[in-house]
């Protein structure tokens, strides 16, 4: 087998950045890419002609087939304007350009997703260029084979090489908003730093702490311990992450007017190794207990901001209890599919003064603990992550542990739907517990984060009677309805999209396999899973078939435009991870058929692409 190098990881990625930058603002529709174009047939394939103003002349772009989640995607030689044919390849050319079409009210948008675009490139960079180095700490960490890094411990090695790996959708995934290089290198996943937390004496009075302050791990600091000996007894230690000192927490402790009555010592104290999410830090000598901090900074969008508001706190522990009751009404996931306890929290009402203690199943020191996320990754020595844990569990068969996982994944989530509950447990928030075992191998699922489902209060209702919880309980109002379009938007974007079809794409794209072969796999594995919860009228099956097995079009995620180039007045979006536009269904894809060649596979695409024929 051999692998194919992604555009990410030549020599200077700017131009594989810009194709999938290029890609993403075309699948969104950005300044009418989708419905103002018209395809030109070419010698050398189509290209996409944007009309524009008489000022700015039109826009060419070269298009290749995609059928992930858009039926083109951008190819080199990139940008081309047509009068006078120059070639705009770099970001800032590009963005420029596009800039120039958009409502001039949408502009700062687009200058801010400049900048994420330029901090992203270096962060690229300087991810090629320490490769080699971080491989070789981790193996000396870790030991050569992946296939051994045991347990949560060697999870946060997984994470290292996660976080060097492309998101599947979002182009500046890579990017580290507004940090410099030795900040990346002191703080994020990718270079598996260790480093110490500081601590901030809050009265006890402004903290409020679920399950009481006993339930904090037995090693909870007091103020006397990290040097803040006078305050006594009347205040309670909450962690601060190093990258929120200074003036985020001046500005914090202002707003909750906390500014002389909360004290930061001077002393760090615990020692903590980043998670894939960076604000999520391990405990180092405990690393079945996670500490979940905010951060003043963004991910995946402008607006997608990593503090905490103390609401999602509550959420998520009413998310997890809810998926305990389900659980015990299908005793066959109870040995299966793990859930970490994020019961326990503290926060003094802002959200850069808060924190989640999230603890782990026990038992889990011989297994290999794996995020979904790390799969595709480059495991140290060559080859993916899947190939060295198929070579260990799967008998060097990447597609049965491939099967395996979907097999589990699409019988608890479609399961979950039967009950009306969507989850956002996407790549990162899913782990794969691997097991060999006298008869093959163990595969378990574990989850966390469960602050943002969609639940269908009806299904609910009928399915858990008087055990349903009370939609008050949450404290998002979007959470609850009475439908299933958001449940099955999230199932749609978020299960079969990131955890099912971005492997089979990948995979082909490392030429693992045809392409056929694996969205067959994954049709087949939704297809036994969506029976089993039954396909006749008002059944949950066949609110799955109809939407997601047999619908022309899939929801897709509008990342970039809600995360960052669009105000939330602009775009609609009322929830900025849950904003969608439309592509193809890429499970009705006929066997050996080009990827984004949709005929013969439904309906036409009411806003893909029109051809006018030869240019």
């Amino acid at each position: 087998m051999s692998d194919v190098m992604s555009l990410s990881d030549q020599p200077d990625p700017e131009s594989g950045l810009l194709v999938r930058v290029l890609s993403a603002l075309l699948r969104e529709d950005v300044v009418g890419l989708r419905t103002r174009g018209a395809v030109l047939e070419r010698p050398d394939g189509p290209w996409l002609r944007l009309p524009a103003g008489a000022a700015e002349g039109a826009l060419l772009l070269p298009l290749g087939p995609d059928g992930y989640q858009s039926r083109y995607a951008a190819r080199l030689p990139l940008l081309v304007r047509e009068a006078d044919g120059a070639r705009l390849t770099t970001l800032d050319e590009v963005i420029s350009a596009l800039r120039a079409l958009a409502d001039p009210v949408d502009r700062p948008g687009f200058d801010a997703f400049a900048e994420e675009c330029r901090q992203t490139l270096v962060t690229m960079r300087l991810h090629a260029r320490t490769r080699d180095e971080a491989d070789g700490e981790l193996v000396e960490r870790h030991g050569r084979e992946v296939g051994g890094w045991l347990g949560l411990g060697g999870g946060l090695a997984f994470d290292a090489l996660a976080a060097r790996l492309d998101h599947p959708v979002y182009p500046t995934s890579r990017g580290r908003a507004g940090l410099d290089e030795t900040q990346v290198r002191a703080y994020a996943p990718e270079f598996r730093p260790d480093f110490a937390l500081h601590w901030l004496g809050v009265p006890r009075a402004a903290v409020a702490v679920a399950g009481g302050e006993a339930a904090l791990p037995d090693w909870w600091p007091t103020p006397a311990e990290v040097g803040l000996a006078h305050l006594g007894d009347g205040h309670l230690c909450l962690p601060v992450h190093p990258l929120t000192l200074g003036e985020p927490l001046r500005g914090a402790l202002r707003e909750s007017g906390l500014e002389g009555a909360a004290v930061l010592s001077e002393h760090a104290w615990v020692g903590v190794v980043p998670t894939l999410s960076m604000r999520t830090v391990a405990v180092a000598d405990d690393p079945a207990l996670h500490l979940k901090l905010p951060l003043a900074t963004s991910t995946l969008g402008l607006r997608n901001r990593r503090t905490i508001k103390p609401r999602t706190l509550i959420d998520g522990a009413e998310g997890q209890r809810l998926l305990e009751k389900v659980i015990a009404r299908e005793p066959r996931f109870a040995e299966s599919v793990l859930q970490a306890d994020e019961t326990v929290y503290a926060h003094a009402g802002h959200e850069l003064l808060a924190v989640l203690c999230r603890r782990y199943p026990a038992g889990l020191d011989g297994s290999v603990v794996v995020p979904m996320a790390a799969l595709l990754s480059r495991a140290p020595g060559g080859g993916l992550v899947i190939d060295r844990l198929a070579d260990r569990f799967y008998g060097g068969d990447p597609l049965a542990l491939l099967d395996a996982c979907l097999t589990l994944l699409f019988d608890w989530q479609t399961t979950l739907f039967g009950y009306g509950i969507g989850l956002e447990s996407h790549q990162q928030n899913i782990s794969l517990v691997l097991d060999p075992t006298a008869g093959g191998t163990r595969l378990r699922l574990l989850f966390k984060d469960n602050d943002g489902p969609r639940i269908n209060a009806v299904r609910l209702r009928e399915a858990l009677g008087a055990d349903a919880p009370d939609p008050a309980d949450f404290t998002d109002p979007r959470i609850f309805g009475d439908g299933d379009r958001p449940v099955l938007d999230l199932f749609t974007t978020i299960t079969l999209h990131l955890c099912a079809g971005s492997y089979a794409f990948g995979l082909a794209r490392h030429g693992r396999a045809p392409l056929g072969r694996l969205l067959g796999l994954v049709r087949d594995r939704l297809a036994e899973a969506v029976e089993r919860q039954g396909t006749g009228a008002g059944e949950p099956g066949a609110a799955l078939r109809a939407a997601v097995l047999d619908a022309p079009e899939l929801p897709i995620k509008a990342m970039v435009s809600a995360g960052t180039l669009l105000s939330k007045e602009r775009s609609g979006a009322a929830d900025i991870n849950k904003h969608y536009a439309s592509g193809p269904n890429y499970l009705l894809m006929r066997a050996g058929a080009v990827p984004g060649d949709t005929r013969g596979s439904g309906p036409p695409l009411p806003q893909s692409l029109t051809s006018t024929g030869s240019a």
